[in-house]
């Protein structure tokens, strides 16, 4: 039976987020199947209230996937930032539905500090994007702060991230639920028994580095490191990402 992949988005975001990532995945597992789960509160679920716990995300993600048919079987998981967390209590909780894990600039609240969680040197960035009203201006804003492609490439893909906001809008309560569930989010010290790989970015200048590596180091796991790209690695360097991936499952540390 063919492989089949979840892949969870970050704070904020929605499926139409992974821009052409998803085809690229596609490309590099061509018999394997890729799905995209929305976060509740965003994409097609924007109008649904977001929980304020990552146990309960996790639980609202699994009943989406039980509900439209794509977790008949275990399942490998790809997340990043908020999504990461929503992965790991999901293999936590319910190991038997996955068989891996590749977490994307991640960090959890019991291994790192907050200012390292979300970089006090984006503060003043965040503001504005926060009180700015005009949507194209702060989509544009937030690629750029999550992104180092060059600045034609952000704007291109500014505009198509104000499109999907103004298609399926965030709201600011949503918003504020996530970053609360995501504050206070402490897993479990149990090491899962599924394989799991940790990739982040040393030019990502939302979460450090540093959290990712304290998830390696805390449960032994492998950690692969872009040397440039941005939070949004899948953005910035979706072929680095898949190569990882299939050398990765290749060395049969994915199973």
């Amino acid at each position: 039976m063919a492989e089949r992949w979840l892949l969870l988005r970050g704070l904020g975001r929605e499926s139409g987020h992974w821009g052409a990532f998803a085809s690229q995945l596609q490309l590099a597992f061509g018999n394997h199947r890729i799905d995209t789960l929305d976060l509740p509160g965003s994409g097609v679920l924007f109008q649904q209230a977001s929980p304020d716990r990552i146990a309960a995300i996790t639980d609202a993600c699994r009943q989406q996937a039980l509900t439209d048919g794509k977790l008949t079987q275990p399942v490998n998981l790809l997340a990043i930032s908020l999504g990461g967390m929503v992965a790991w209590d999901w293999l936590q909780r319910y190991p038997q539905e996955i068989s891996r894990a590749v977490l994307i600039n991640t960090s959890f609240a019991s291994h790192s500090r907050f200012y390292q969680r979300l970089r006090w040197q984006a503060y003043q960035a965040l503001l504005g994007i926060m009180v700015d009203k005009d949507l194209s201006h702060r989509e544009l804003a937030i690629v750029r702060l999550v992104s180092n492609l060059p600045d034609q490439q952000r704007q291109i893909i500014g505009r198509q991230w104000a499109a999907i906001q103004q298609r399926h809008p965030v709201s600011s309560a949503n918003l504020l639920r996530q970053i609360y569930a995501a504050a206070r989010y402490q897993p479990d010290p149990l090491r899962p028994t599924q394989p799991v790989l940790l990739l982040n970015s040393n030019g990502d200048r939302l979460v450090a580095p540093a959290c990712s590596q304290a998830i390696a180091a805390a449960y032994q796991l492998p950690l692969r490191t872009h040397p440039s790209a941005g939070h949004d690695l899948p953005l910035d360097d979706g072929a680095w990402v898949t190569d990882c991936i299939r050398s990765w499952m290749t060395a049969g540390d994915g199973r």
